[in-house]
């Protein structure tokens, strides 16, 4: 296996050990108060909750655009599905055309993903937002407006503590924010690779955004967004390993194939010339 697909078959452990870390690092330091320091000033945070037109540009314009890009993707998996299950039923009758591949209308209005693709993305986007949803109510962890050092009425207290306390608070990790870093699903798709560094940047960008949103107003710490975006990386590269694994090893297969013909080739090339 080449150092490339060891790296992805591998690579979702890593970032689940980086996100532990990270979950730690903060755990036992004061980062998360100090940044949040920086937008509450005089009692009052930078930004009033449910301001506009900050609350729809952050909020409710990528939550309804997100459920839109859902939607479009089930839409698109069913007609891709029943179009494969027609072509085959032709192909079994000795009615297609192989020469003249068959046209839908639709066609132009379809992503050009194959079917496989198309669900592992729908898998990211339905189990990354899934899996912090269910930390929260897990981890029971305060939100820094309802913190008596932020104006509000709790204790500040770590990870565990909070844990054990069971308080009705669902603050960490950061949910809203890891509806845009569910597009990191994009990332590993075979088709984009090409495209994948961009794209990274484009969804870090993204999910920052809608997450820093929700630090203005001291509805999160750092943290909860750091946390969310680095589990919401550890679950689309799981998923992709598991999604396209069998890609990995033709991929790899292919490499050790092409290093093999140009050792025989060299040799060949050596033994003639002796």
């Amino acid at each position: 296996m080449t150092l490339e697909n060891h790296s992805m078959a591998w690579g979702w452990l890593k970032l689940l050990c980086v996100t532990i870390i990270a979950t730690l690092v903060f755990e036992h330091s004061q980062l998360d108060v100090r940044i949040s320091e920086l937008f509450y000033n005089n009692g009052h945070w930078l930004l009033e909750k449910g301001a506009q037109p900050y609350a729809f540009i952050f909020y409710d314009l990528p939550k309804a655009l997100l459920i839109i890009l859902a939607v479009y993707l089930i839409a698109i998996l069913i007609i891709k599905y029943r179009q494969s299950r027609l072509n085959a039923i032709a192909l079994n009758r000795n009615k297609l055309n192989l020469s003249k591949p068959s046209h839908n209308k639709l066609d132009k209005f379809l992503l050009p993903l194959p079917i496989r693709e198309i669900g592992y993305l729908l898998l990211v986007l339905a189990i990354v937002p899934a899996t912090i949803a269910t930390l929260k109510g897990v981890t029971h962890v305060s939100c820094p407006n309802d913190l008596v050092i932020f104006g509000g009425e709790l204790p500040y207290l770590n990870l565990w503590q909070n844990i054990v306390a069971a308080t009705p608070a669902k603050c960490f990790p950061a949910a809203h924010a890891s509806a845009g870093f569910s597009l990191y699903g994009l990332a590993f798709l075979p088709t984009l690779k090409k495209h994948r560094y961009q794209i990274l940047k484009i969804v870090t960008l993204l999910g920052w955004s809608m997450g820093l949103y929700k630090m203005l107003f001291g509805d999160h710490f750092f943290s909860h967004t750091l946390v969310s975006m680095l589990l919401s990386l550890t679950i689309a590269c799981a998923l992709a390993t598991l999604f396209f694994k069998d890609s990995i090893k033709a991929k790899a297969k292919s490499a050790s194939k092409k290093h093999a013909d140009t050792a025989t080739s060299l040799l060949g090339t050596e033994t003639s010339s002796t």
